[in-house]
């Protein structure tokens, strides 16, 4: 059956299924080619009649994670200039606004789309929560650093998608007063910039980050990759030299240079860089409510499948702490905590602590006295770690683990989580998610001085004060 919904460009179509109305593939930007190549979203334009938003739109041009990841986290590759698409889930009828959640993927900023059906909206829509999900610009087309082009471009089309958000999603059932932005990864970076750039004032109004902690980088460094790019292609490192340049040979280049670097272990790649725009280089403390945290092992999706845990020696480790200048005291400290553990492991432990966990309890520890305009109560934090271990590969509590459990949507989660994951755990985090995004409380106590931390695991999700507090201080 379908379902019409009226947009200020125009009215579109999208289908109902049960008690759930999906709209897929809608533009909130013109297509980012030909004369807006490389340039910041442009307007859309109107259109007459009613669109078909039945299936999802254009995805942006990339090429698929390398083995073994493409196993791991499948890409969509849907063909087409229109990639500046959103989609939304919502109940078929609605009668007072609803919150509404907007999902930021990840994907190193390179990799990744709305499309994935790890995404899926129903569940949220389901329980009262209007779902939208968008794409943006990856890779060089978002994110490389030229002198002859506007900086985060990617970044300036999820600031058009969440204007889309206010400025439509009351048409859908939405309550553009209450706007939750939610990134996993590459999408959690990306909100905690949005959660300082005036340009996104007041387009949402709560946040929450998944395994991304805020991480910018100086335009000189931001421009490392393109200048690599641009010896390899043979062209100016300009937006006009690689605009001449064929679309495929430019992802061929990208992914030689960028397509074997992850978190973990570093390498060229992407990043948001401080501009003085969009991304301020001294930003004020973010003053909307918080939900903030990582998996346990988040290290175990790059270093177990590529067999890289069982590669490090003690000599690779020995390098690796001279590389990331990390004390001696701090690996003693590791070691001394994981007797039995591979050199492998102490290096993953310390890796997610220096780059995620760390960060973000900085992060939550500057917050506890953020007040919000006017004189309100303070915004709160809630920090979690999401503990359950995948049988698959051995991935225990790997990196991007948790979405399944938050869509509510562990069957399509599988790749990553195995067939027998616990549902009643889904169903804790899921319902978290919900509660957060419809009244700012996800059901344990906010941040303070004590620390309270939300471990989600099955059996047995709980509150612990302060886990692992001596190995994180370390790092101070």
């Amino acid at each position: 059956m379908d379902i019409i919904a009226a947009t200020r460009h125009g009215k579109v179509r999208g289908r109902v299924d049960g008690s759930i109305a999906s709209y897929l593939g809608i533009p909130y930007a013109a297509a980012p080619f030909g004369v807006h190549r490389f340039r910041a979203p442009a307007p859309v334009e109107p259109w007459e009649g009613i669109r078909d938003a039945l299936e999802f739109g254009p995805t942006a041009p990339q090429r698929p994670y390398r083995p073994p990841l493409d196993r791991l986290i499948p890409d969509v590759d849907i063909p087409g200039e229109e990639c500046l698409n959103l989609n939304v889930w919502a109940p078929r009828t609605v009668g007072e606004p609803l919150p509404v959640l907007v999902w930021i993927h990840g994907g190193s900023l390179r990799n990744g789309s709305a499309a994935m059906p790890l995404y899926d909206g129903r569940a949220f829509a389901r329980d009262g929560v209007v779902l939208v999900s968008i794409n943006y610009r990856l890779g060089v087309e978002g994110f490389g650093v030229f002198p002859d082009a506007p900086d985060n471009r990617g970044l300036l089309d999820q600031i058009a998608a969440l204007t889309w958000v206010r400025d439509n999603i009351a048409g859908f059932g939405g309550d553009p007063g209450r706007v939750t932005v939610c990134g996993e990864s590459a999408g959690a970076i990306s909100i905690a910039a949005l959660l300082t750039s005036p340009r996104a004032a007041g387009l949402f109004h709560r946040a929450i980050l998944q395994s991304g902690p805020p991480h910018t980088v100086t335009r000189d460094k931001g421009a490392r990759t393109v200048r690599a790019m641009a010896k390899a292609l043979r062209v100016p490192a300009t937006a006009e030299g690689f605009a001449g340049v064929d679309r495929e040979r430019l992802l061929d280049v990208q992914d030689e240079l960028v397509g074997r670097a992850d978190p973990v272990s570093g390498g060229p790649g992407f990043h948001i860089v401080v501009d003085d725009d969009v991304v301020p280089a001294d930003p004020p403390p973010p003053s909307v409510d918080l939900l903030l945290g990582c998996n346990r092992e988040e290290y175990r999706l790059w270093f177990v499948p590529s067999g890289a845990v069982e590669r490090v020696s003690r000599l690779t480790l020995r390098l690796a702490l001279l590389k990331f200048r990390i004390p001696g005291r701090v690996a003693r400290l590791y070691r001394a905590g994981r007797p039995d553990a591979r050199p492998g492991v102490i290096l993953g432990e310390m890796a997610t602590d220096l780059l995620l966990r760390g960060p973000l309890n900085r992060l939550a520890d500057s917050r506890p006295s953020d007040s919000r305009p006017g004189g309100s109560r303070p915004a709160r934090t809630f920090f979690y770690e999401f503990a359950w271990r995948s049988p698959v590969l051995e991935l225990g509590a790997c990196h991007a683990l948790e979405i399944g459990f938050v869509f509510d949507n562990l069957r399509h989660g599988e790749a990553l989580s195995g067939p027998d994951a616990p549902q009643p755990l889904a169903d804790v985090m899921h319902r978290a998610w919900v509660d957060f995004t419809t009244s700012g409380d996800p059901g344990w106590t906010a941040w303070d001085t004590r620390r309270p931390v939300r471990v989600f695991d099955h059996p047995g999700t709980s509150t612990v004060l302060a886990p692992r507090q001596e190995e994180l201080r370390a790092w101070l």
